[in-house]
């Protein structure tokens, strides 16, 4: 290159330094960047939280998923900010505007459209804050109900909104979620800059979507999904002699639930409902099993934890199913020697001014039904402390609320049953099956109280006596029977939170657990179901109880000697208990059993679910949705800054724009210059 050609270059790049300056920066906060890695940070912002995900029936689909087979990208926006939305946006949406703009949502198809992607914001400040969220039903599956008031409002703050299908992903944030997406909101307010956009991005993609696959039918011909359930577990005091049928007790059958649900898949503690019953049924568990004597008892105690109940109570249909099929599940079972069901429902929210009140929701006026309530009364009255009270439910309710009382009901309506709840005539809980119904929705001390009660209910039932004077039923029998709070408490924050959660003592002490929060959703069935599964297909939870209750209704509880290193034990009475959490465990003589939890119109077979033809004889079976779960790879939400794509034809055009002038400078200038040179 001449001189002259140098010379023009180098006023042409000063020319372009003066009119077009290009600052960089990353953020405005990392001076250097040592890696990929790094530079990924900076630019991507990972963000914590809970999906909602795709569930479908046999009629259709609920829950969300990205509209198509790709990752969604859409500019970030605050509700509140909201006017006229020209292209889809991800709505950051707090909790106490949820319900509203859900209901927007399915109202307005337009304002439907414009929405990209949804970000909760939610926490414990909400739950002071708002009055009630339960985006279930005023009556939840009331399908499902034994009598025909199907209108009744038992659940009066329902929105119903978790029962829409949404064509686009939402995600509930985490605490670190929430300060992230802050974080990265406040940097947009201080930069000032119109030629950016932060955008958030889902990755929320459902098999089924990508399938065409929009019914469980159809999913599960296609193999896109899995059907809704776990493991139910059931246990009895004393065990049971499973080889022979004489002398057989009749039946007090004690039942509770360990699943919840909620709007988000992930996020499901179920506080108050149902996990508040399941704690003080095992306190109850855990205080009888200090009583001796068991054996000389006139009934029989039986344990009946269930799964799936929220998902047309596919635990306890279940159950029954199997007891008329008289499977090894339930082996030593019989429903004729069922005499009562005594279930414990929500009781967390049952204290008031030191008093701790429970309701008494009976089936039907019966001989057993009575025994049941009159027991209740006594184990009322041996409390010296008096700060329990039973009273009957309002006799105007058109019966049992949502229960799972009800599929005993559906299936033998002369069922005996008495359900507690910390309820009389709707639901106390105005978080029912909300994100919002956890740890803090629940009160220790009415846990205890209920689970206190019931105790010594259970132990005046067990001894068959109608006279309330009697040695059986004498204070001084009762007396002896303490729920212990400590581990009441203990076990709340284990099933109730993620710190400690399920890495607590109190259950790595019987498992290994793969999870630390307990989500308390039923989950999907993955392989064969059996009575004997892999543990691998089992959920922390249910392991949890196995184990639990197995210990607790042995009868060589902390005497055994032998031991069971691979989980089996050399007698058929016997079961190995805490192989998970060391490395031999115990046998012990018990009988617990895991029972699978998964619709009765369903089969498994050659490695595939098929759903079975209607079978009119069932009317649980008729009206039953046969849930499940779109499968999915990955679900992953990430927030970043782009530039707008008018900015970027911007830049490009001033590009253009600059190098034409920049030749034409060069051309002009050297022919100056070489002019100039001549002269010279």
């Amino acid at each position: 290159m001449g001189l002259p050609r140098l010379v023009a270059v180098a006023f042409t790049l000063a020319l372009v330094s003066i009119f077009l300056p290009l600052p960089f920066s990353l953020a405005g906060e990392i001076t250097s960047i040592e890696s990929v890695p790094d530079l990924q940070k900076l630019m991507y912002v990972a963000v914590d939280g809970y999906p909602c995900v795709r569930l479908l029936n046999l009629s259709g689909e609920i829950g969300c998923s990205n509209p198509g087979l790709s990752k969604v990208v859409a500019p970030l926006i605050k509700l509140k900010d909201v006017k006229d939305l020209v292209e889809p946006h991800t709505v950051l949406v707090t909790a106490d505007e949820m319900e509203d703009f859900f209901t927007r949502v399915s109202n307005d198809l337009s304002f439907a459209s414009k929405i990209g992607g949804v970000l909760i914001e939610s926490g414990s400040s909400f739950q002071q804050k708002l009055k009630g969220l339960s985006p279930d039903k005023m009556f939840p599956q009331a399908e499902f109900s034994p009598y025909k008031n199907v209108e009744y409002k038992w659940n009066p703050m329902a929105s119903s909104i978790m029962w829409k299908a949404y064509n686009f992903p939402v995600y509930l944030l985490s605490e670190s979620g929430i300060t992230a997406v802050q974080k990265f909101l406040s940097k947009k307010d201080m930069k000032h800059k119109t030629y950016t956009s932060d955008v958030a991005e889902f990755n929320m993609v459902m098999e089924t979507t990508k399938a065409g696959t929009h019914n469980s039918e159809a999913c599960l011909q296609e193999g896109t999904c899995l059907p809704l359930g776990g493991y139910s577990v059931w246990s009895s005091l004393p065990p049971i002699n499973v080889s022979s049928s004489n002398n057989r007790k009749p039946i007090v059958l004690t039942v509770a639930s360990m699943d919840s649900a909620s709007f988000f898949r992930d996020k499901s503690f179920g506080a108050d409902s149902p996990i508040s019953g399941l704690v003080a049924f095992l306190g109850a568990v855990d205080a009888l099993s200090r009583v001796v004597g068991f054996s000389n008892l006139k009934k029989q105690l039986v344990f009946l934890v269930l799964t799936g109940e929220t998902w047309g109570y596919l635990g306890s249909r279940r159950f029954l199913h199997e007891l008329d099929l008289h499977s090894d599940a339930v082996a030593g079972l019989s429903d004729t020697m069922i005499e009562t069901v005594l279930e414990i429902g929500s009781v967390g929210k049952g204290s008031s001014g030191g008093i701790n009140t429970f309701f008494a929701h009976k089936t039907r006026v019966s001989s057993a039904t009575n025994m049941t309530l009159d027991a209740l009364k006594i184990a009322q009255d041996s409390f010296t402390s008096k700060n329990i009270k039973i009273l009957s439910a309002d006799k105007t309710n058109p019966g049992i609320p949502p229960s799972s009382t009800m599929a005993f009901m559906k299936k033998n309506p002369q069922t005996s049953a008495v359900v507690l709840e910390d309820f009389d005539t709707k639901f106390v809980n105005k978080f029912y099956h909300s994100h919002l119904d956890d740890l803090s929705n629940v009160n220790s001390s009415s846990v205890v109280a209920a689970a206190s009660v019931v105790a010594r209910t259970l132990y005046i039932l067990a001894t068959g006596s109608k006279d309330t004077s009697s040695s059986a039923t004498s204070s001084s029998a009762l007396g002896s029977i303490h729920v212990n709070a400590s581990f009441v408490e203990e076990l709340l924050a284990c099933l109730l939170s993620c710190e400690p959660g399920l890495s607590c003592n109190l259950v790595k002490d019987y498992i290994s657990p793969t999870n630390t929060c307990p989500g308390n959703y039923a989950g999907v069935m993955s392989g064969e179901p059996s009575s004997n599964p892999y543990l691998g297909y089992v959920s922390d939870v249910s392991r949890f109880l196995w184990n639990f209750l197995a210990e607790k209704t042995s009868v060589q509880k902390g005497n055994t000697t032998s031991s069971c290193s691979k989980g089996t034990c050399s007698r058929t009475d016997q079961v190995c208990i805490k192989a998970e959490s060391n490395k031999e465990g115990t046998c012990v003589v018990s009988t617990t059993r895991y029972v699978p939890a998964y619709s009765t119109r369903l089969k498994y077979a050659d490695g595939a679910w098929t759903i079975l033809p209607q079978n009119t004889s069932d009317s649980m079976g008729m009206v039953d949705p046969v849930w499940t779960e779109s499968n999915w790879n990955t679900i992953s939400v990430q927030v970043y800054t782009v530039q707008h794509s008018a900015y970027d034809n911007a830049v490009l055009v001033a590009g253009i724009t600059v190098t034409l002038l920049a030749y034409i400078g060069i051309m002009v200038a050297e022919s100056f210059i070489a002019k100039a040179l001549k002269q010279d």
